[in-house]
């Protein structure tokens, strides 16, 4: 257990903190023949590398490399504006599997000696990472197919306020549920709907208000699974 939650903060990392949006780009546009997307490839193998600290593991991490070369690789190939969230949730499912093969094939040292980091904590750690960037990217390409509408005047938002908005409403969400607080999500949703309602009747748009609900429904659903299975899973730490 302790070895698959280090490599999916791995996964994780190299994914959705350490992959800038002109790699991304790259890689669409140039498939396989980008070399942004074997840099991508070879970080996962260096993080891999990282958190497990051992030298021996080196050709697992080859392995965690070169899988995500191909899935990346082959994701791109075949992806276009119909089949884009559904390649996405399969790329990251493949992914996820070759990192769960991996845990239990392989037996690693601890990340660091002594109680200083516990398999809890890097169980929190996953959490919080899982909830941060990767659910705003799941959130965005589920409804995707909605934003175009006429109704959002984006030059009134600030640049990327929704997505960090997003991100701090679940953390909070999550620790809430870990801490025991149901009731902290009722006062958080009613305090988003507050100043959320000023925007809907502003526009006074049926489609933008299904759209909030629907993301902000997403939202709340990906922090509230991602809390009770923490839960889940410290019980059995």
């Amino acid at each position: 257990m302790l070895l698959l939650i280090k490599l999916l903060i791995a996964h994780l990392l190299g994914d959705f903190f350490l992959q800038p949006a002109s790699w991304i780009r790259d890689k669409t546009e140039k498939k396989f023949i980008s070399g942004w997307l074997y840099l991508h490839a070879l970080l996962h193998g260096a993080l891999s590398m990282l958190v497990v600290w051992d030298l021996k593991f080196w050709w697992m991490a080859l392995i965690i490399a070169i899988s995500h070369l191909l899935i990346d690789g082959l994701k791109m190939t075949f992806q276009n504006e119909k089949n884009g969230k559904y390649l996405f949730l399969i790329d990251q499912a493949l992914h996820v599997s070759v990192i769960i093969w991996v845990s239990y094939f392989w037996s690693a040292a601890p990340l660091l000696p002594g109680p200083l980091l516990t398999e809890e904590h890097l169980l929190y750690l996953a959490a919080m990472l899982l909830v941060s960037m990767p659910a705003s990217v799941l959130i965005k390409t589920m409804i995707s197919r909605w934003m175009p509408f006429n109704e959002v005047k984006e030059n009134n938002s600030l640049q990327d306020a929704g997505k960090y908005i997003g991100i701090l409403e679940r953390l909070f969400v999550l620790a809430f549920i870990v801490s025991g607080h149901w009731e902290g999500i009722g006062f958080l949703i009613a305090a988003k709907s507050v100043f959320r309602f000023g925007d809907i009747k502003e526009y006074e748009g049926l489609k933008l208000t299904e759209y909030f609900m629907i993301g902000t429904l997403l939202s709340f659903g990906i922090a509230i699974f991602t809390g009770l299975m923490v839960l889940e899973i410290r019980q059995m730490l």
